[in-house]
């Protein structure tokens, strides 16, 4: 399972918007304890953060993070991979809904992730 997490629509879910790092260290612990893979996308660059066997993060450059989430959805429901999506844009979830199994929206998620222990 391979969970698509668009990055900057979580972050600034709530106020203040969550920081950065915090927000990659709970979603990784999020993805292991899920025992899911996060492929987590930045509009614009990524900041720097150790990709392991449960988290990959990954900034677009010039492209959207919507046009990249909805480009790795196609490509990995191609290849029969088992998607989640976690965002709250309506236009993406709509782009992306026949090829995941589960939508989570940003500020849901960043509660889950508050929610983890020491997550507060």
């Amino acid at each position: 399972m391979i969970a698509l997490v668009d990055a900057r629509n979580v972050v600034r879910s709530r106020w203040p918007n969550l920081e950065e790092a915090r927000f990659l260290e709970l979603t990784r612990r999020w993805a292991e304890g899920e025992g899911v893979q996060a492929l987590v996308v930045f509009d614009g660059p990524a900041p720097a953060f150790e990709a392991d066997e449960r988290m990959t993060v990954t900034g677009t450059g010039g492209e959207s993070a919507d046009d990249r989430i909805a480009a790795e959805a196609e490509r990995l429901a191609g290849e029969g991979r088992r998607l989640w999506l976690v965002s709250s844009d309506r236009g993406l979830r709509a782009r992306v809904e026949s090829y995941v199994e589960l939508t989570i929206g940003g500020g849901t998620f960043a509660g889950l992730l508050e929610a983890l222990p020491g997550g507060d």
